[in-house]
């Protein structure tokens, strides 16, 4: 079975696939403090749960966004489940082409969404992720990752209006049916909501526009399905899409990571 690891700022997923079949998903908080042991302890007690051991787990492959976490998450695979683990742009190199100035800094999550979408849903493409950042990337017909915009994630303007208002509390993210708010709480999930739909329409609609041609626009991350229907702009929702990516790219190197399980055992 594989082991896919997305850490993103905020959650890291762990799903186990035998095959192309998702046959488990964990989320956990992300803690760049958090050792190898811990990660093991919390992982092996969910996956024992759903009746799955260490043994079964025949390979390992991580994007990260959080460096502190990719050490411990190593040597986890190491000591608890007996694989070598790969992470994407260290270990396995991004399965498509990057056109930027300096293709180092961008997030493994960007590349490995792209890349799913390449393979998913066709090219040219924008991918939407709500996760701690809002990110556009966009897929041109080549198939090539030619960049997109990163905006604060919906939480953390949330966090900062409440932070910075002393008068303002912090609120639910919710859809309001009214803009025009009653109270003070309906006019912030108002602003909040409706004012991020405008953020979303306004970026998406001028990427379509400077690229000059129709592409499939897809949603992804946690919050997601709250945006997919009443921003009436998306294709497709996909709260899986890193996952996927990070399927496809196993499947693309799958000898070379299986040998990292042989060497354990060796």
């Amino acid at each position: 079975m594989l082991l896919a690891i997305d850490v993103g700022n905020t959650n890291t997923v762990f799903a186990l696939y035998r095959e192309r079949e998702q046959i488990g998903q964990w989320r956990l908080s992300t803690d760049r403090e958090r050792t190898g042991e811990e990660y093991a302890a919390l992982l092996i007690q969910l996956m024992g749960l759903k009746g799955l051991a260490p043994a079964e787990v025949g390979a390992i492959v991580i994007a990260s966004v959080v460096p502190p976490a990719v050490p411990p998450l190593r040597r986890m695979s190491r000591e608890f489940f007996g694989c070598e683990a790969f992470v994407v742009g260290e270990d396995l190199d991004y399965p498509i082409r990057i056109e930027l100035a300096n293709p180092a800094e961008v997030g493994a999550d960007r590349v490995v969404d792209a890349a799913a979408v390449r393979a998913l849903y066709g090219v040219p493409a924008c991918v939407v992720d709500f996760g701690t950042a809002t990110t556009f990337d966009v897929v041109d017909a080549e198939g090539t990752y030619r960049g997109g915009a990163i905006a604060p994630g919906i939480n953390l303007s949330i966090d900062a209006l409440a932070r910075a208002a002393a008068k303002l509390p912090r609120i639910a993210i919710e859809a309001p049916e009214r803009v025009i708010g009653r109270s003070t709480i309906e006019a912030m999930q108002s602003g909040i909501f409706w004012g991020y739909v405008g953020l979303i329409e306004g970026l998406v609609k001028r990427i379509v526009a400077e690229y000059g041609k129709p592409m499939t626009v897809i949603a992804t991350g946690g919050l997601a399905p709250l945006f997919y229907e009443r921003a009436g702009l998306f294709d497709h929702l996909d709260p899986d899409l890193t996952m996927a990516g990070l399927l496809a790219i196993y499947e693309r190197n799958r000898e070379r990571v299986r040998a990292g399980k042989r060497k354990e055992q060796g």
